[in-house]
């Protein structure tokens, strides 16, 4: 009797997901003798290196990682649907923001600075990012949860990053040097403020508001231009937990945000998070008071108010983890049309950025695994070969121009998300804009945002995080905080002090027990 071979599509479900419900089989197919006991010369004898099952077990076992992300190592995720509920189109012309539609969409959170085993509860700036999966091509949306951060050109990144990572002696983490950093970087000191804040340990990523934090363009149908802000606010209510609650919750459970997203979603408890924009008419940002891409700065909303766009929900959990959360690979150079980029120094490295980082740490076809590839009816491009290549374009010419027939896109001019420049080629920060200075957006949080008890968290922050910080950081970080508001200095400075007289003692940070011999 004969059979038809099931092609590699029959094998697994549309999430990649294979029919466990037959025999064991080895990795090309054929039935595995046994996966308990491996080949060996008699029952104590040596193994031998021909039990290929044995071999290719442990050879995959051995490459069974993909290297963890640099910053947002930590993280987790979950499926969902946009739904737009609101008319935006006389910004906009993307076909995901248009009245009643509704995009399949993923969303993964993470900590920025914390390894893959650290805790979700240290605390840390929030990542936000974001995929719609529109008819359009993939949308990504690679944001905070923060409205702003803590530089404006991208040369200081990989330096920021190290010095929130560990020291290259002992491998710890270190107080003084992201005091060293942020203080020999004032432009730091609006997100330091968020982060030492009541918003730097959120209660879950449930209870958190999330930040696109970059200026974007829209473009609508008639080539119009707005510049826009994205806000994502949650439906949960805005809330934070305590640094001692957070540092309990650390030793108890290291996964306490990851864990609670995936639970509330098993129990039907849908997060949800509203959509709304702000948006600035092209030619205001030429006079604006604030640089409008500079990433350190906010809009203030009585200056652009918040315009609702729709609802995101997040019901439908990873069915594996590595395959849908570890190898998504969210990039800010996935753009649809309707949606540009701005000026935004930050925004543009990133564009490059996050896309080589995949092909560094995924591979250069990462685009073709199922969590990464769009939902749209048909693709044509001309990417050719490489490592892990699968879908490809057959017989035809994978070059252009050419003369058997293959579409290729051949536009000249003016396109429709761009922006005019003109000036020489210069090394230079952004040109200042009447209110721009790096203290006065977060002394305005402090003062007219935070209430007294908020004030008074945020000083104990920042006096419990400098431990071990001598001068001369440590004066420059009692400068720092004075520039921001005199008061917080002061009290940050009479803090430490009084810190200094009263340091902990380590039994103490032991919880009152004694260590004691084991035998």
């Amino acid at each position: 009797m004969s059979t038809t071979p099931s092609t590699p599509q029959s094998r697994a479900d549309a999430r990649g997901t294979l029919d466990v419900s037959g025999p064991s089989t080895q990795l090309n197919g054929s039935p595995t003798v046994s996966d308990r006991n491996s080949l060996s010369v008699g029952s104590n004898g040596p193994l031998l290196l021909h039990d290929t099952h044995l071999v290719d077990m442990l050879a995959h076992f051995n490459r069974e990682n993909i290297p963890e992300r640099k910053p947002h190592a930590k993280g987790a995720g979950a499926f969902g649907h946009f739904e737009t509920t609101a008319d935006v189109s006389r910004y906009t012309k993307a076909a995901l923001f248009q009245p009643g539609t509704t995009t399949r969409m993923l969303a993964r959170f993470s900590t920025v600075a914390g390894e893959l085993g650290s805790p979700d509860t240290w605390r840390d700036v929030r990542g936000f990012a974001l995929r719609f999966y529109t008819s359009e091509g993939n949308f990504d949306l690679v944001g905070n949860n923060t409205p702003i951060f803590f530089l404006r050109d991208p040369l200081k990144f990989p330096n920021f990053i190290r010095s929130q990572k560990r020291l290259p002696d002992n491998g710890l983490r270190d107080n003084t040097m992201q005091w060293d950093f942020w203080t020999n970087n004032p432009e730091s000191a609006h997100q330091v403020t968020y982060l030492m804040g009541d918003r730097g340990l959120p209660r879950s990523w449930r209870h958190m508001n999330g930040y696109g934090s970059h200026t974007y363009m829209w473009v609508n149908a008639s080539g119009e231009k707005f510049w826009v802000k994205y806000h994502f606010h949650t439906q949960q209510g805005v809330r934070g937990i305590t640094g001692e609650a957070a540092d309990r919750i650390a030793g108890q459970d290291a996964d306490f945000h990851r864990r609670d997203l995936f639970d509330a979603i098993a129990r039907g408890e849908s997060p949800q998070w509203k959509l709304s924009v702000q948006v600035m008419p092209y030619e205001d940002a030429k006079t604006y008071r604030f640089n409008p891409f500079d990433l350190t700065k906010t809009w203030p909303h009585e200056d652009y108010p918040l315009i609702e766009v729709g609802t995101m929900t997040l019901d439908e959990n990873p069915v594996n983890f590595f395959a849908q959360i570890d190898q998504a690979a969210f990039a800010p150079s996935n753009t649809v049309p309707g949606i540009g980029y701005s000026p935004d120094k930050m925004l543009l490295s990133r564009v490059f950025a996050y896309a080589d980082a995949h092909r560094a740490r995924i591979g250069p076809n990462f685009h073709q695994l199922p969590v990464n590839r769009p939902a749209v009816q048909q693709e044509n491009h001309y990417s050719f070969d490489g490592p892990m290549r699968y879908e490809h374009s057959g017989a035809a010419p994978t070059y252009h121009p050419n003369s058997f027939g293959r579409p290729v896109a051949d536009f000249e001019g003016p396109v429709d998300d761009g922006w005019e420049v003109d000036g020489a080629i210069v090394r230079s920060a952004y040109q200042l804009h009447p209110e721009d200075d790096d203290f006065g957006q977060p002394g305005t949080l402090v003062r007219e945002v935070f209430d007294d008890a908020q004030r008074d968290r945020l000083v104990d922050t920042v006096v419990g995080s400098l431990a071990g910080v001598e001068d001369p950081v440590l004066s420059r970080v009692f400068e720092y905080w004075t520039n921001i508001d005199a008061t917080i200095g002061q009290r940050v400075r009479d803090g430490k002090a009084a810190a200094d007289e009263a340091p902990v003692d380590p039994g103490e940070v032991l919880g009152g027990q004694e260590t004691h011999a084991v035998s």
